[in-house]
Formats: C-alpha cells, sequence, structure tokens
C-alpha cells in the first residue's frame, strides 16, 4: 500500500502471509486456478481490507493465526467480487494489469470468481466463530443485491439515498464485516466496542468508495489504471454527479446520461467530465467523504490510544488524501 502510513514491520509480515495464505488455497485443485489466483495477487492492490483487519485485531488482542485467516477470507472475498464485476462491467484492466475475463472465456471467469467465494467461506469458517460467519454470508449477499440492484436500476430515478446504499453495499459492506469480524474474534471484547469497530468500518468505507468515484474525474488515467470519466461512460452515476445536476441541471450532455435509453457519445463524456471536473461538485464531494471519516475517527477514538490504533488514524486520513 503506498501510504505514508505507518505500520509495524509484523503487519507487513502477516500481510505476506495473507497472501501465501490465499494462494494455498489452490492446492490440489485444476493448475489453472492456481494460475488465476496468481495473476490476480500480481496485479496488486492495497490490501486495505486484510490491513485494517489485522490492525483492529491486534488493537482488540485476537490471535494471531485466526486473524491471518480472517484477513485471508476477506481478501479472497474482496477479490472475488472483483472477478464478476470485471466480467459483468466487460473491464479489460484493473490497475493498468489485464483482468482475468481479458484472457478466459465468460464461462470460466465466473466458475473462478464462484471458487474464490467458495475459499473465502471455507475459511471464515475455519474462524471457528459463527457470528463472524453469519456476517460473512450476510456481507456477501448485500454485495450481490447490490450489484443486481445497479444492473436494474433506472438513470432517470437516481437519488443520493440510491447512491449511498448502492455504495455501502459496493465497499462499505466489506470495510465494515472486516473491523467488525476483527473485533468478534478478540478477547474479551464486549458489544460496544464490537459496535464502535463497525461503525468504523462502515464510516471509511463510504468515504473510500465516494474519493474513489472523485479520482474518476480527477485522476491521472497512468495512474489509475483506466480512462478517467468511466463511470460515466458506463451511465453509473456517482455523488460527483449527483451535485453536479443539483446545480447545473440545465447541462444538455447532463441530461443526456440521465435518459435511460439513450447512449453518451464520447465527445458528450468529454465535455461533462470536464465541467465537472471544474465545478464545485468535487469538493463537496470531498467535503462529504471527509466527515465521513471524521465520524469513523470518532468511533475509532473511544478505544485506548496504542501504535495499532495510530495506524488505523493515518489509514482513515489518507482515504481522503490518496490519489489512487
Amino acid at each position: 500500500m503506498s501510504t505514508n502510513v505507518s505500520f509495524q514491520p509484523a503487519i507487513q509480515e502477516e500481510i505476506h502471509a495473507v497472501e501465501e495464505r490465499i494462494r494455498s488455497q489452490a492446492n490440489g485443485y485444476h493448475a489453472d486456478i492456481g494460475a488465476a489466483l496468481d495473476l490476480l495477487l500480481s496485479a496488486g492492490g492495497k490490501r486495505l481490507r486484510p490491513t485494517i483487519t489485522l490492525l483492529v485485531g491486534h488493537m482488540l488482542d485476537a490471535p494471531q493465526g485466526r486473524l491471518i485467516t480472517l484477513g485471508s477470507a476477506i481478501e479472497l472475498l474482496h477479490t472475488a467480487t472483483l472477478v464478476h464485476d470485471d466480467l459483468i462491467d466487460g473491464s479489460l484492466l484493473r490497475r493498468g494489469n489485464p483482468t482475468l475475463n481479458s484472457q478466459w472465456s465468460p464461462g470460466a471467469t465466473v466458475l473462478t470468481g464462484d471458487f474464490l467465494f467458495s475459499c473465502a467461506a471455507r475459511l471464515a469458517a475455519e474462524t471457528e466463530s459463527l457470528p463472524v460467519i453469519k456476517l460473512f454470508a450476510q456481507t456477501l449477499t448485500t454485495i450481490v443485491n447490490g450489484e443486481i440492484t445497479q444492473l436494474f436500476s433506472s438513470r432517470t430515478r437516481i437519488s443520493r439515498e440510491g447512491y449511498f446504499n448502492r455504495i455501502y453495499a459496493k465497499t462499505a459492506s466489506l470495510l465494515e464485516t472486516s473491523t467488525k469480524s476483527a473485533a468478534l474474534i478478540g478477547t474479551e471484547v464486549d458489544d460496544e466496542t464490537v459496535e464502535d469497530m463497525r461503525q468504523f468500518g462502515y464510516q471509511i468505507g463510504m468515504a473510500f468508495q465516494i474519493v474513489d468515484d472523485i479520482l474518476d474525474f480527477t485522476g491521472d488515467e497512468k495512474v489509475l489504471g483506466k480512462p478517467v470519466g468511466s463511470d460515466v461512460r458506463q451511465g453509473i452515476i456517482t455523488l460527483p454527479t449527483l451535485i453536479y445536476s443539483e446545480i447545473s441541471s440545465d447541462d444538455p450532455d447532463l441530461r443526456i446520461l440521465l435518459e435511460d435509453d439513450c447512449p453518451i457519445k464520447e465527445e458528450q463524456v468529454t465535455r461533462l467530465v470536464k465541467a465537472i471536473r471544474e465545478s464545485a461538485a468535487i469538493d463537496l464531494a470531498f467535503d462529504q467523504a471527509t466527515q465521513y471519516v471524521q465520524r469513523g475517527l470518532v468511533s475509532l477514538r473511544k478505544l485506548p490510544e496504542s501504535p495499532e490504533r495510530q495506524s488505523l488514524e493515518e489509514l482513515a486520513e489518507f482515504i481522503v488524501q490518496r490519489k489512487i
């Protein structure tokens, strides 16, 4: 993770242990599954979810072995959703690297995603925590329901409430699961602390996706690994576009985007992305993300000071400072 966050060396070693645990899931199965896992892991990524899981778990004295198992389960669940998302979206690149579906058939890609989901479930079960297993099942249901809702949603009826529901399902639900499940396997953790950790994960998860959506307008294509304005091209309405629609509802390019059956042309995308980037919508969306982070920090700071809490505070603040 390219951040200024201060992690103990042990956390970095444990992230490597998580990656090895993930690779080991292919042992004894078809060789191409191992190749797929290598491809997916070599594509990089921030490992944000297992990092947060490990930090929260250590802060609450969770056993190291169960934490690594939990972190592996969470990252596998995240990876499985990305495999299916890339296929649904027709994405050939992620972070500038070829996606699995750019090299494999749709059927093979779907089955690989299914395999990863099953591995994540098996690892969750290995934590030997019934509440964690239930939480994983609930989270997977939330993620899938969110994807189905987006596929069948109407652009003409998009609202802030609908947007926030979507990004909760897409991103915040799994970060919420990362922090809550780590608390659930901690040592002598009370219900109030579990709720504080759930809130922390939820709040920073919402902020993370808002910033992702902002970067789709303001980021560098070489850094993002995808074209700027990808959401607009796909007809996906995110917070910057929603805010822009509230302050510039007469923009003809925006009106075309908001029509369900009307494809938007490349020159219209270019104009609209430029208009949104230069409007107040970007700063207002950043303000919303910052508010989420600040609420998350309120929950986190109910716990005693520790090196892990400091790292989590820095990580939360990094979310609204990042460029990718």
